[in-house]
């Protein structure tokens, strides 16, 4: 794990964070849908194949695991974060097959310091998650608090 160096002042609105690459694998739909989500489409190429989906896809609770991996590996992990608040909106916008290469962004919206808890902000994001050919496949939007710099250094 690198070093923890983002802090909320670091987010200003614009800001952008590439997301990816991550290879979609048949083994890990399949791993994924047994445990989480038992459904044919998930578990079986011919099934899938019948479906609306077009073939064997992730359910979109696995999309946004796979989605929720790149974030931490593109920024959290190097950030000072103190967890979400929850998601606004989550949108699967086309199903994520076997094969597929998932990439995307993370870009900051508009960010303000909590008023509760003195030495956090809040950034709001909006994030995008496309495959191989750019098609985007999840749109979502959340908050995740930070803690801000100035009382870091104060409280080190």
């Amino acid at each position: 794990m690198s070093e923890a160096n983002l802090y909320y002042e670091d987010f200003a609105p614009g800001r952008s964070f590439a997301l990816g690459p991550r290879q979609v694998t048949t083994e890990e739909i399949i791993e994924f849908a047994r445990e989480f989500d038992p459904q044919p489409m998930h578990l079986d190429e011919e099934a899938g194949k019948r479906s609306i989906l077009g073939g064997l896809a992730a359910s979109g609770w696995h999309t946004s695991a796979m989605f929720m991996r790149m974030m931490i590996d593109s920024y959290l992990l190097r950030s000072h974060s103190e967890g979400a608040p929850g998601v606004d909106f989550m949108e699967w916008k086309k199903p994520v097959l076997a094969g597929d290469t998932l990439g995307g962004s993370s870009t900051v919206l508009e960010s303000r310091p909590l008023r509760s808890r003195p030495g956090i902000g809040v950034v709001k994001f909006r994030h995008e998650v496309t495959n191989q050919h750019g098609e985007v496949v999840c749109l979502s939007e959340n908050s995740i608090m930070f803690r801000m710099r100035e009382r870091s250094e104060v409280s080190a």
